[in-house]
């Protein structure tokens, strides 16, 4: 599986949401230009953030942008399968319940069952705060 600049770009955003939340909305030309990322390019991505509620909008004059939640609550999982769709390695595993005509007689499902399970356990366990710490932690400026 490949991570699109959408699915990448949305991580950004979202990280520099959570950096900057005590400033409140935030522009999008701000995140833009201090992510190196075309506002054009965040504004298609701003839909499918909203959908899935993980942002917060106002529009106006102190207008802009902000995480609706918590930056520990928000995992990377969440962002991907926001602008990613399903994570799923195989078509079958998209759908719950699995109805897979080969199901029963597919000797590589608990492949893809193990690949989606570890892929997923992982993405879920790391939050923006847990980026941020770590970030910190390594001296790092903010930059992802």
């Amino acid at each position: 599986m490949k991570i699109s600049t959408k699915g990448r770009y949305a991580l950004r955003m979202l990280y520099d949401l959570a950096i900057h939340h005590e400033e409140g909305y935030v522009s999008l030309k701000d995140i833009a230009e201090r992510q190196n990322i075309s506002k054009k390019y965040l504004e298609q991505i701003v839909p499918l953030l909203n959908k899935t509620g993980l942002l917060r909008t106002n529009r106006g004059n102190k207008g802009g942008y902000m995480l609706a939640g918590r930056a520990d609550e928000v995992t990377v999982g969440d962002v991907l399968r926001a602008t990613e769709g399903s994570l799923a390695p195989v078509t079958c595993l998209e759908f719950e319940p699995n109805e897979c005509p080969r199901m029963k007689d597919c000797s590589t499902l608990f492949v893809w069952e193990g690949l989606f399970r570890t892929m997923t356990d992982y993405l879920d366990s790391i939050s923006l705060q847990d980026i941020i710490d770590k970030n910190i932690s390594d001296g790092g400026d903010y930059c992802i």
